[in-house]
């Protein structure tokens, strides 16, 4: 069993419980993780805010803090072969995606330092010819940064990236479930030379979560998870009156027109919804189908996913591993169940595979005679694929925008001006257009409706963590006129 620390003021310590990590693989506790009580929160909170008061971080030029996050990127780039190691223990996803990930989230840490001393604020031409007014851009403070098991080096990159450019601090509370990468980066942190308490990562349960979203020093929230979670964030930062960020996942419509390059299609298709087994929130879990070329697509789709190949995580074969926990596999068999008896007929996959772990295969469910088969509105944040045809664009639209998500969707056509009218048409966040799951620092990511709002990466995260504030000069020499004596 290995043991992990919390990092609270520059300093790795036990928390006041512990708890095990299950490896997914398995079924089996493979760690022990803290489990961080309020006292824990507050600490850090304590930490994370004193040093954002501190002449070594808030005197620290833009420049320097860039110079910083430099270091930090070339660090997890350095460090990139063992937290994938461990991501995939503790949290099943195959060492092949998480490798590739990982690597990649180094350039996020890149870019926010590169936009650290790009952060501008701006002159006013101001109505009062005696006055300069100038706004400046200044940091909100302390950062409560929440992330989810999957993915979380990336979900915290873009967190703790554009808050450090902007000279906030922050706490990150890793999930209870599968922590170990996000504690391990704490120890690749520490290693860069930031000022103590500039970020402390912590772990844990509701408890962790509501003493941190409504602790007094708090002044903004960036959440990652799902939208009953984010109505608790919500109404718990209802007493420090911090601004929030959600990001909480989707039902995203993967659209496939009759003169789409089906190939191409089709291995966007798996990978939008067997990648990462399926638990990666920007999911296309939603075929949207025309329905002359459905029968054709979906017959090369089934081959594809009864091809893929299942097993353990850390072999570079394996192209499905498990689903992190049994509570999801056990979500997924109730969905597809109910789902049946609502009239969707089954393609291929809908069993857990037999044997040791929390493995499930590639599913795919024809719901093209089952429009209220629930699997098209909730989400299984797992591989299956709820298919669903149309006729005509109209039609297509409309069903891609009945849901209550709006993070992400994908448009497969090659009519230039159809694409346009998808484009504008959907309401999502993101509009993949011939691809599917691209991201890059630079580009934006975020939806609206359950899906959340705000949004992370590209240079609108970073000034997300700072405030306005307004500065009048009056250049005037003239004594200022006594307001009480009528002239």
């Amino acid at each position: 069993m290995q043991t992990f620390q919390q990092y609270i003021g520059g300093a790795f310590e036990d928390a006041g419980a512990a708890f095990d990590s299950l490896d997914p693989a398995t079924g089996t506790p493979w760690a022990q993780m803290p489990a961080a009580s309020a006292a824990d929160v507050d600490r850090a909170v304590c930490a994370a805010e004193a040093a954002f008061f501190s002449s070594e971080w808030a005197g620290m030029s833009a420049t320097q803090r860039g110079k910083l996050l430099l270091r930090l990127a070339d660090l997890v780039a350095e460090n990139a072969p063992r937290l994938a190691e461990l991501e995939t223990r503790d949290t099943g996803k195959i060492i092949r995606e998480t490798s590739a990930q990982i690597a990649y989230v180094a350039e996020y840490y890149r870019y926010y330092a590169g936009l650290a001393d790009k952060i501008e604020g701006a002159h006013l031409p101001i109505d009062k010819p005696d006055m300069e007014v100038w706004l400046r851009r200044e940091p909100v403070g302390v950062v409560a940064a929440i992330v989810p098991w999957n993915s979380q080096l990336f979900l915290s990159a873009v967190k703790i990236g554009p808050a450090l450019a902007a000279g906030c601090t922050v706490v990150v509370k890793a999930s209870e479930e599968a922590p170990a990468p996000m504690l391990e980066f704490a120890r690749i942190f520490d290693q860069a030379g930031f000022p103590p308490g500039v970020l402390n990562v912590i772990t844990g349960g509701p408890e962790a979560g509501a003493a941190l979203t409504s602790h007094a020093s708090v002044a903004h929230v960036a959440f990652t998870g799902g939208p009953e979670t984010a109505r608790h964030i919500v109404r718990n930062s209802a007493e420090n009156l911090a601004s929030t960020s959600l990001e909480l996942g989707g039902k995203s419509p993967f659209i496939v027109f009759d003169d789409a390059d089906l190939e191409s299609a089709v291995n966007a298709q798996v990978s939008g919804i067997f990648a990462a087994t399926g638990q990666s929130c920007v999911a296309g879990s939603r075929l949207v189908i025309q329905k002359g070329i459905k029968d054709a697509f979906l017959a090369r789709l089934k081959e594809k996913a009864e091809a893929v190949v299942i097993g353990a995580p850390q072999d570079m074969a394996t192209e499905v591993g498990p689903l992190c926990t049994l509570k999801q596999r056990d979500h997924a068999l109730r969905l597809i169940q109910t789902s049946l008896q609502a009239g969707a007929k089954l393609v291929t996959g809908g069993a857990a595979v037999e044997g040791e772990g929390f493995y499930f295969p590639p599913t795919i469910l024809d719901c093209s005679e089952a429009p209220e088969a629930p699997c098209l509105s909730s989400e299984f944040f797992g591989p299956v694929l709820s298919v669903v045809s149309f006729e005509t664009e109209a039609e297509a639209l409309e069903i891609a925008n009945n849901t209550a998500f709006g993070l992400a969707s994908g448009v497969f056509t090659q009519n230039l001006t159809r694409a346009h009218r998808m484009i504008r048409g959907i309401r999502a966040g993101i509009v993949w257009v011939n691809t599917y799951r691209a991201v890059s620092p630079i580009a934006p990511f975020g939806g609206h409706g359950l899906s959340g709002h705000g949004r992370e990466g590209g240079l609108q995260a970073a000034l997300d963590y700072t405030r306005v504030k307004a500065v009048w000069l009056r250049t005037s020499d003239d004594p200022i006129p006594d307001p009480f004596v009528m002239r």
